[in-house]
């Protein structure tokens, strides 16, 4: 059996928080700068050719893959300091890889397209700026579905599945443990239910994720919205940031996926992986 590149779904925090030195933000910092390179071998031979990274920021009707040499950075946030709006991560793109993502896609039956304009949003440069600072590895962004569709997204995730077999890491992009912008920084996510909820939630996702068999691991996700607490981690029609994780589900293949929690905002931040 061929080596194959890891898949890796993290917690990208908020904004260009990270970045810029939040303290909530710490552990999430930690684990980019030192679990994520260790797990993607950067600095070694075995480091990826390439990434194919899914942004929670990017929602279309078609899945899109960006096939640019070079692509700009898209400030997708307001209302923070001018040093967030002068970040740079210069790492080039790769039509050719782009191409055999496309292919990957198409033997699916997958329908997809390229893009050659938009730029890298937060979900791509900020994590990516401390995953690999040296920014020396080509990235294909990649989008997610507006349908929200957990099975579409997992047949991506398949459909990608070949691909690690020619060095090409997937990494998912979100905040699979909790996105609601509504209550993240207000004192519900601090109360004792709120926390309870959140544990129980954070357990059904990694139960499904830790799920050896592929196949049953979809079959898993794809009820993810009758889970305890789908709706005040993740509201309706606010699915985004979990998707990631779905797509990197299905990349994953047969295989236990494994998982690492971060403390952010009093609460356990999860990221999983496939190596």
């Amino acid at each position: 059996m061929s080596k194959l590149a890891p898949v890796i779904s993290i917690s990208h925090g908020g904004g260009p928080m990270p970045i810029l030195g939040d303290p909530s933000h710490e552990a999430l910092v930690s684990s980019l700068k030192t679990r994520v390179p260790q797990l993607l071998k950067l600095g070694t031979d075995q480091q990826p050719r390439v990434i194919v990274l899914v942004t929670a920021h990017w929602s279309t009707d078609t899945v899109t893959i960006s096939n640019a040499e070079k692509h700009e950075l898209l400030y997708d946030y307001y209302g923070f300091p001018p040093a967030a709006y002068e970040l740079k991560y210069d790492a080039p793109g790769s039509p050719e890889v782009a191409e055999l993502v496309k292919e990957a896609l198409d033997q699916e039956s997958v329908k997809c397209r390229m893009d050659g304009k938009r730029g890298w949003d937060h979900g791509v440069f900020v994590p990516m700026t401390l995953i690999n600072p040296a920014a020396d590895i080509p990235i294909i962004q990649l989008s997610v579905l507006s349908s929200e569709s957990p099975a579409a997204h997992f047949a991506l995730g398949r459909a990608l599945y070949k691909l690690r077999e020619k060095n090409i890491a997937i990494i998912g992009s979100g905040f699979a443990s909790m996105h609601n912008l509504r209550l993240l920084f207000t004192p519900t996510i601090r109360s004792k239910e709120f926390k309870e909820l959140n544990e129980k939630w954070s357990a059904r996702v990694t139960d499904a994720v830790s799920t050896e068999d592929v196949e049953e691991r979809g079959k898993k996700l794809e009820g993810w919205r009758q889970w305890d607490g789908a709706y005040e981690m993740h509201p309706r029609d606010g699915a985004e940031h979990f998707l990631p994780l779905i797509v990197c589900a299905g990349a994953g293949g047969e295989g236990k996926g494994k998982a690492w929690s971060d403390e952010f905002l009093g609460l356990k931040m999860w990221s999983y992986y496939w190596e």
